[in-house]
Order: structure tokens, then sequence, then C-alpha cells
């Protein structure tokens, strides 16, 4: 658990908020940014789904919101929630959204909410852009950033033409923001394996599939990298980072599990130069695949606000992406500094089992210090110890189902091995690693009595 950065010299007059859409409540993003701008005096408040999430609970948390939303309502009622929040609040708070739901909705509709809140101000249609598979495909081949082969099927009939001619496995993902809420094709990142795999999927995709059928960069002739910056209105970065994900969870497709910071000069440049030419400003999480096949970093995704995991990322000054938008919003100076190499961060309730996953997956992962200088943990902090405890409440039951799931998967695979070896060329991996579907997540509050309102709490 990291606490530098107090010397920042921040305004402490200003509060922040963090904006969520949509229901996840046990969010170590948020909560890591409570903790990081709340460390140093800063007044936090938050969106909650109810009064049980980890954010909750945080001890840095002047006042929460419960506010369940699905990313379905219609941006006007959005809005109007936020304002009356602002409202609610008193004076112009930094708003840090943690989706890009969120980033998209703050972005359309500036105008209206600038009055109560401080934000970047990219153009309004940019990040709707970066946060759509088919927009971000779109910007990097005008940029000539390279990205992964992708095609965007507009009918059932299109998917069925791709399972015919396709190259597999490859990578479904949701297209649009918004759309994944209202209508999602797949649960997340999700490995193809096949063309009976892929119909399969697309029988629940509808007339209109909502999906990206993006090209899959083998684990063994790859190398998962991050980058988390911050950006000034002309595209300068305020602080910007650099690392590599080692573990994610589900295995090689979802969110970061383990992740250190790394020194890549290169890819910094790469990131700076693409975020000035499309005229990015605020925070950003960028994800990028190095491809050893031919040596190129490959954008996979731009989330256009802060990612889960920017605690991982701190200069010598004790500067992250949140401390400097802060810094820089509020009209502060944000102090110059090298990253802290060799840092570790690591998602406790999902690393254990992604250990696991990544011991049985052989391969050759992204090098990394034998040893780290330091680990930030997503959950755990000694001064701030009760998200940590809600977490293992709320994760408990989905995290036993998912395992129960993987492991009854596993079984079918071995049942069926026999089978894919004796299958004719080019169809060695058809069913192979095909997951299991899911059925939506379901949290409740932990046993106990209620807890009290606090402080800037909304009614339900």
């Amino acid at each position: 658990m990291a606490r530098s950065g107090t010397r920042l010299a921040v305004d402490r007059t200003v509060p922040g908020l963090i904006v969520k859409i949509g229901a996840y409540p046990p969010h170590h993003g948020g909560v890591g940014a409570l903790r990081s701008l709340g460390r140093l005096g800063v007044p936090m408040y938050a969106v909650t789904e109810d009064r049980f999430t980890p954010a909750a609970a945080s001890r840095y948390l002047c006042g929460r919101f419960v506010w369940p939303t699905t990313g379905r309502e219609e941006p006007e009622r959005l809005v109007a929630g936020l304002l009356r929040i602002g409202r609610r609040i008193g004076r112009p708070a930094v708003l840090l959204p943690t989706d890009d739901e969120a980033a998209v909705l703050i972005a359309e509709h500036a105008e209206a909410l600038a009055g109560l809140f401080l934000f970047p101000r990219p153009a309004p249609g940019l990040p709707r852009r970066l946060a759509s598979k088919q927009g971000l495909h779109a910007l990097c081949a005008a940029h000539g950033v390279p990205s992964p082969a992708a095609v965007f099927p507009a009918s059932y009939a299109d998917v069925e033409a791709y399972a015919g001619r396709g190259r597999f496995p490859v990578v479904a993902k949701n297209r649009e923001a918004f759309v994944r809420r209202s209508r999602p094709a797949v649960a997340g990142t999700t490995r193809v394996a096949g063309p009976e795999h892929l119909l399969d999927l697309a029988r629940d995709w509808g007339s209109r599939p909502a999906v990206v059928l993006q090209e899959y960069l083998p684990r063994e002739q790859a190398e998962d990298w991050i980058v988390h910056a911050c950006f000034a209105a002309d595209g300068a970065p305020l602080a910007l980072f650099t690392g590599v994900k080692v573990r994610s969870w589900p295995p090689y497709a979802g969110m970061t599990a383990c992740a250190w910071v790394v020194d890549n000069p290169e890819l910094a440049r790469q990131a700076t130069g693409f975020a000035r030419r499309i005229g990015f400003t605020g925070i950003a999480d960028l994800d990028w695949r190095f491809d050893r096949r031919d040596g190129r970093y490959k954008l996979l995704d731009f989330n256009p606000r802060m990612g889960a995991q920017f605690r991982l990322f701190e200069t010598t000054a004790g500067v992250d992406v949140v401390r400097a938008l802060h810094l820089h919003l509020t009209g502060r100076a944000v102090p110059e500094g090298a990253q802290r190499a060799g840092r570790r961060f690591v998602v406790e309730n999902v690393d254990l089992p992604a250990r696991l996953a990544y011991g049985r997956g052989g391969g050759r992962g992204p090098r990394v210090p034998a040893r780290p200088s330091g680990t930030e943990t997503a959950w755990f902090a000694a001064d701030d110890p009760l998200p940590f405890l809600t977490m293992l409440a709320r994760s408990a039951v989905p995290g036993a189902r998912h395992l129960w799931q993987l492991r009854r998967a596993a079984r079918r695979a071995a049942a069926t091995a026999p089978l894919r070896r004796e299958a004719p060329p080019g169809q060695a991996l058809r069913g192979r690693g095909a997951p299991p579907r899911q059925a939506p997540r379901k949290h409740g509050p932990p046993p106990g009595r209620e807890a009290p309102p606090r402080q800037g709490e909304e009614p339900q």
C-alpha cells in the first residue's frame, strides 16, 4: 500500500466525484481514486449502486449517492441525475468516470455539466469514437497506428460468411459503449475457437450484431502492454506511464490481475503521438499487444477514462493520473518525475485463480524484474480496510461459481481431447477453449445490519 504524494500541493477545497454507469459494485478503480485523492485531503464523493459496495465503505468517502443505473436510461435522465448530485455537493467537483459510458456522457453533455463540475473538454464525439471498437479501428487506420485486423458484421449472414472463410481463433468484443449495456453480444472479451463456436454465439446476437470480430494474436507470440496517461488540452502528457500485464482474469482476455511497471520509451512516444493527433485530453487507459511476429505494438483498446489498475503507476513526485488531473483542472502545476519502475499491482480476488490458470498454460510471458520494488494491492490497505472486507463478502459466491464453470469446461475439454487430435488440418482448434455461457452476476448486501446513511446520500 502506497501513501506517497503527501507533499503535493493539491487544492483541498475542490472535491472529487467518482461517476459510474451500470452495475459493477466490486470495482477497485473507484476505490483507488478515493484513496489517491483522499490521502491528500481532497473531499471525495462517489456514485454507488447501493450502500454496501466497497467504495461506499471507504474511510476516504465524504458522501455517497446511491443511484443504481443500467446504461439503458435516456441520456437526459442521467445528466439530470448528475446535476442533482452536483447541487447537493454544493461546490464544483472534479468528475472521475470509471467506465466508458460515463466518459461519453460527460463529453457529449459538457455544456450542461460545466456549471457544477470540472472535467477535461475533448471534442464532444471523440470519447464515443474511442470507446467504439469500430470507431477506434478507423482512427488507427487514419493515423497509421497498428491495430489487429477486424471485421464488423452487420447481419447474421455476415457472421455465417466469416465462419466459412475466416481464420480462427478470433476474439469477439462488444462494439459500442452503451449498446454493451442494453444489448450485449458477449459478456466480455471472448476467445472464439472455431466456426461452430462462433455460430452458436451469434444465434443470440439478433439481426444486427453489435459485435466486432478481431484478429487473435496468439499469446505465445505476444506481450500485453498498458499505457496510462493524463493529457493536457494541447496533447502534452501531464503524466504518462508504461507497464506490462502479466496475468488477467478470465485468462488471457479479461481484466488485469497482475501487472508491473516497465519503462518503454518507444511505446510512450507512440501513445503520445496518437493522442496528440486525435486531439485527446484527459485521462486515458490504453491496451496494446506487442506482436513478436512482426515486432509491432498493436492498439487493442483506448479507454477515455481512468483504468481500474491506475494505482500501479506513480512518479517519483507522487503523481498518478488521477492526481495529475485534479492538479491540472484546479490550476496547479503537475510536478515532473520519472515513473517508479519495478512496482507491481495485484488484484487479490482474481490473481489467485489467474496464477493457477497461467501455471498450466505455459507460453513465454513478458520480461519483468525478478523482484518488485513495491507492491500495490487493489483492495487491501492498512489505512482503509473495509473495502477489502466488503469485496470479499460480495465476491465469494460469484467467484466460486466462476471457478466451478472453468473446472467443468476443463473436464469437457479433456473428454474431447482425442477427437481434437484426430481433426483434419486447419480445424485442430475447433471447439477448443470455448468458454461456458455465464449468467449475470447477482450481488446482494452482506449479512448484518443496514449501515446508517452518510452525508450526501441519495435515497433509492
